[in-house]
């Protein structure tokens, strides 16, 4: 019996001195991660990363010159200048055809002599309205000029400088094609009655299957040679490019 008290004895003190350790071990590792909290490290730089920064560089706005600057005349009349010279107010609501004034002033950086605020006499129509004399048309060299119906192509106009109008002085037009290839009627016109029974005229104008064919025919026995002669007269027949004649 004595052995067994001894034995319990010892059992209990290896418990007591057991649950002591434990205990101590917890307060260590709550009292180190409380030091961790209470002071953080600081992190340690990444390899290879470079340091990132928020500031965005900030520029300069850099004022030129307008480019119709370049355009308008200096120490000229104010009454004069190119409409993309100055500003106007303009008025829409005016009488088409009608003489109408506007208040005008240049634009800035644009000298020129006279009152700040000038009055210009226009008509009332938009830039599309003007004559033909008014603006400059784009051409073309790939349509045909002698045709039925008569051909037009898409052409792309600008209102020649010191006319004002209205509205965009940039416009699209359809025109009927009026190019030249350099070939003269009156030479078209000789050779026809001249050598038309060797085909002269036509091979004058480019039209080489057909000059081949009154060559070999001796003009169609005279036929197509009086022929040719009256269609190249009343210009029915042209160039073989489409072109009008000189």
């Amino acid at each position: 019996m004595a052995a067994l008290e001894a034995a319990g004895g010892l059992w209990r003190v290896a418990l007591f001195l057991s649950q002591l350790y434990v205990l101590s071990g917890r307060a260590s590792l709550s009292s180190h991660s409380q030091a961790q909290l209470s002071h953080p490290q600081a992190p340690r730089p990444e390899v290879g990363v470079l340091p990132r920064s928020t500031h965005v560089p900030s520029f300069k706005k850099t004022t030129g010159t307008p480019p119709y600057v370049n355009l308008c005349p200096s120490n000229g009349p104010c009454g004069r200048l190119p409409p993309d010279c100055v500003s106007c107010k303009m008025n829409n609501s005016c009488v088409y055809g009608k003489p109408v004034l506007y208040e005008c002033q240049a634009k800035p950086q644009v000298h020129c002599l006279g009152p700040e605020t000038f009055v210009l006499n226009m008509t009332c129509q938009f830039c599309w309205q003007l004559p033909p004399s008014g603006y400059i048309c784009s051409n073309a060299t790939n349509c045909k000029t002698v045709s039925c119906p008569r051909e037009r192509y898409r052409a792309n106009c600008t209102v020649k400088d010191h006319i004002h109008c209205l509205g965009n002085r940039t416009f699209p037009k359809m025109l009927y094609c009026n190019w030249t290839g350099g070939y003269k009627w009156s030479t078209a016109l000789a050779l026809s009655i001249t050598l038309g029974g060797f085909g002269a005229d036509r091979f004058y104008l480019g039209q080489w299957r057909e000059g081949l064919g009154k060559l070999f025919s001796f003009g169609g026995l005279g036929i197509w040679t009086l022929i040719d002669v009256l269609l190249i007269g009343v210009g029915y027949v042209g160039p073989a490019d489409g072109s009008l004649y000189i």
